[in-house]
């Protein structure tokens, strides 16, 4: 699969574009278990490419049981110079409930051993808003990040995804979740963040000054990335492409000079669209600017729709454009809904 993903860069070196890179990020499924070699040769292969800006943040997403000292010690040796760890809760029943691999003690003893093999750069994963939790439950579990003082975290209210075991629970009436405590646990979670000096910069991110994520932000922001590999999306700022899913489908384009992937051109309504659902979650909001880049249509939709959410304080306007205030961020995706162009 490396040589093939290397071979996808080459056949798509035009989509991006030619500047070094500033970021680049191993996700989805679990990179951890792959060879520290071959994440070196990916990242030989797009400097080759691209070039790669000397400041660039490479980040490699794992799971807390994969971070062992064997792993840490090659890892440290390489190129990497961010972490992203699931680790989503350190309780053990949480770990349990969500069918996660590792257990607390490893979530633990993973954070114990970052600073040992000079990681001082990561995130972690936290997950609220499950059954039972109360919020005297989530604040223990938020205290986790004074003490091993985290530089960056996300933490997302869980969600029921279909065909899930979770799902089928929820359909049988064993689980429930309910938004009233979602909505109370993110409270406490933006109480916490400002007492301990995170800067809330995206509606489920909080960083300490310097440490905000460089790759994220390319989404919310709208800059072009390319995503390489079975299932990976790119974005371009025009045209949105995604790989197949099927590993054999994937290889069997690659071997042919080709490439298993569909895409679709955004018309303005989707871009419009996406720009509001996306900086609408940033702390610094949507500027006018941004707004004034699109059609006379859409600037008339947006100042009709946006007088609304300003007379009800679910958006603030400020000198260069507007936000959501922090009483109304939990809403932050139903505000931005609000005002699409249909």
């Amino acid at each position: 699969m490396t040589m093939a993903i290397i071979k996808e860069a080459q056949l798509r070196k035009d989509f991006l574009p030619q500047q070094a890179l500033k970021s680049i990020y191993f996700g989805g499924g679990t990179p951890s278990v792959v060879p520290i070699a071959d994440i070196e040769k990916i990242i030989e292969a797009l400097d080759n490419l691209y070039g790669i800006d000397a400041s660039a943040e490479i980040t490699l997403e794992a799971n807390p049981d994969d971070l062992n000292e064997a792993y840490l010690t090659e890892l440290s040796r390489s190129p990497v110079n961010r972490l992203s760890i699931g680790i989503q809760s350190f309780k053990e029943a949480d770990l349990s409930f969500m069918n996660r691999a590792h257990s607390a003690k490893e979530a633990i003893g993973c954070l114990e051993s970052l600073a040992k093999y000079g990681f001082d750069n990561y995130s972690i994963d936290l997950i609220y808003g499950l059954p039972n939790q109360s919020p005297e439950d989530w604040l223990w579990q938020m205290e986790h990040l004074k003490t091993f003082d985290i530089p960056h975290f996300s933490a997302y209210a869980l969600t029921v995804e279909s065909k899930t075991k979770l799902a089928y629970l929820q359909a049988k009436g064993a689980v429930e979740l309910k938004d009233e405590n979602a909505a109370k646990h993110f409270e406490l979670l933006q109480d916490f963040a400002k007492k301990e000096g995170y800067e809330h910069y995206e509606l489920s991110n909080f960083a300490r000054p310097g440490k905000r994520a460089v790759h994220n932000g390319s989404y919310w922001e709208g800059t072009a990335y390319l995503g390489l590999g079975p299932s990976a999306h790119s974005y371009n700022g025009k045209e949105r492409s995604w790989n197949v899913a099927n590993n054999a489908l994937y290889l069997k384009a690659l071997e042919q000079d080709g490439l298993a992937l569909e895409k679709e051109i955004l018309e303005e309504k989707d871009r419009f669209n996406e720009m509001l659902m996306t900086r609408l979650r940033l702390l610094e909001g949507i500027s006018e600017r941004e707004i004034n880049s699109f059609s006379p249509v859409f600037q008339r939709h947006w100042l009709k729709e946006s007088r609304k959410l300003l007379a009800t304080g679910k958006l603030v306007q400020f000198s260069e454009g507007y936000r959501i205030p922090s009483e109304w961020r939990f809403f932050s995706d139903g505000i931005a809904a609000d005002l699409f162009y249909t």
